[in-house]
């Protein structure tokens, strides 16, 4: 115990050992939030998108980015009619509502989008609703005119006929100045108070309507939106705890089998050994990515399906002739014999006398190996291999490079999961490298 504390207190001497370790901590607090915060049914539901995400804006980018740029992007605003200012006419045999969403718009860029949110609760007859745009200078633009029954979404942004009407993109013809006569200037932002009326035929006592206006923004949250509306941060979050526990439990199951694997080559020699070394070079000349690439497309993508499969084939690779050549001389050493000689029996030998003495060298190289099985992860999904339900840095890379985010300008999608990556392969390389230092005799005085 006393070198281990005596180890310890030289890595404070080292700033990359305590960078490298804070980088560390933050990552395995992200990761204790996130489950904590999120926790792992509704990450999965959350992931797999859908209406959840109905009000998110579509590759939207981090407001900070945004912010930093000295931009001022419109952010989404939800409008709901104030019951104060519902206007309601009976009418016989039916009954007219009429429903003002009002919003005040400020932004120096258009919205990216324009939805309306139709609830109608009906019994005999579908209600028939119309909707009139009005702008700021007064102006009213007729939108459209439906029968609606259960909910439904106008999407006035994708509506052709009113776009060949206004003979612009609806949701930048509704909220641009009047057309000028002098020139065809590009379109320039309204700011003021807008109104969508909403007005409403309902054909029995008891039906209801309600509806709701979504003027989305080109920002979003701290990590910005992917092409299904789904909040980014959520696979970030999740994406820390997958990726550090993947890389734990692979470097965890071939450092230890391995150095097991070894010992009992080392211990036994012989046949035993023979076989041990014969297994390991022609694992080591079995490529890694092309099996898991095999299983992944002929079998399962399941993480747990890969993580058995890396570490079955970890377990004879290359370390166990660095682990042999560091135990042979282990083996001959004069306590080993007087172990043998008070009747050790040898699994007591192995595991007690012989292994914790390369343990201290063991442990660098066991934590620089952790963000090596993080990469590979990553590497799977974002070849396409990834498990389908988890959201995973991969994951995210695997959808941007799908979607061509880098060619639409979507710099956010890739660089956010990239740079967590970088970060952890960072922290475990400065902490790593750290450790080499300190407990490696070879580099101790360097």
């Amino acid at each position: 115990m006393s070198r281990w504390r005596a180890g310890l207190q030289q890595l404070r001497q080292y700033p990359s050992a305590v960078a490298g370790a804070g980088i560390i901590l933050l990552l395995v607090g992200v990761s204790i939030y996130s489950v904590v915060a999120i926790p792992y049914s509704q990450a999965l539901d959350l992931w797999r998108g859908g209406d959840m995400w109905q009000d998110h804006p579509v590759n939207a980018g981090p407001v900070w980015a945004d912010r930093l740029a000295g931009g001022a992007a419109p952010r989404t605003q939800t409008v709901r009619a104030d019951d104060e200012r519902v206007q309601t006419e009976a009418l016989p045999g039916a009954r007219r509502i009429g429903m003002p969403l009002t919003f005040h718009y400020d932004a120096d860029d258009f919205p990216s989008e324009l939805n309306v949110f139709l609830r109608a609760d009906v019994h005999d007859s579908e209600a028939f609703v119309r909707l009139t745009w009005v702008t700021p200078d007064e102006r009213e633009i007729p939108l459209v005119s439906r029968r609606v029954s259960g909910d439904q979404r106008v999407s006035l942004s994708q509506d052709l006929d009113l776009e060949r009407r206004l003979q612009a993109v609806p949701h930048i013809a509704l909220m641009s100045e009047a057309p000028a006569d002098a020139d065809d200037a590009p379109p320039r932002v309204l700011t003021g108070d807008y109104e969508l009326r909403l007005d409403a035929i309902l054909f029995h006592p008891e039906d209801s309507l309600d509806a709701e206006l979504i003027v989305y923004g080109r920002v979003h949250g701290l990590a910005g939106t992917d092409h299904q509306r789904r909040d980014l941060m959520v696979a970030l979050l999740w994406g820390t705890p997958i990726a550090l526990a993947f890389g734990l439990l692979a470097a965890v199951g071939t450092t230890v089998t391995t150095l097991v694997i070894a010992a009992v080559g080392v211990w036994y020699r012989g046949v035993v050994d023979a076989v041990i070394q014969r297994l390991t070079e022609v694992n080591m000349i079995l490529p890694l990515l092309p099996i898991l690439v095999m299983v992944g497309t002929l079998y399962s993508t399941s993480i747990w399906v890969m993580l058995g499969v890396v570490i079955l084939l970890g377990i004879f690779s290359a370390g166990i002739k660095m682990y042999r050549a560091m135990l042979l001389p282990i083996r001959e050493a004069p306590y080993i014999e007087a172990a043998k000689a008070y009747g050790a029996s040898n699994a007591r030998i192995i595991l007690r006398y012989m292994i914790p003495r390369i343990l201290p060298v063991l442990i660098p190289t066991f934590v620089t190996l952790i963000p090596t099985f993080v990469f590979l992860e990553a590497s799977l999904a974002l070849l396409g291999l990834g498990d389908p339900e988890l959201p995973t840095w991969g994951k995210v890379l695997n959808d941007a490079q799908t979607q061509s985010a880098l060619y639409h300008g979507f710099y956010y999608w890739v660089l956010s999961p990239a740079g967590l990556l970088m970060l952890t392969g960072l922290g475990f390389a400065m902490f790593g490298f750290a450790l080499d230092r300190v407990f490696n005799p070879r580099l101790r005085n360097l």
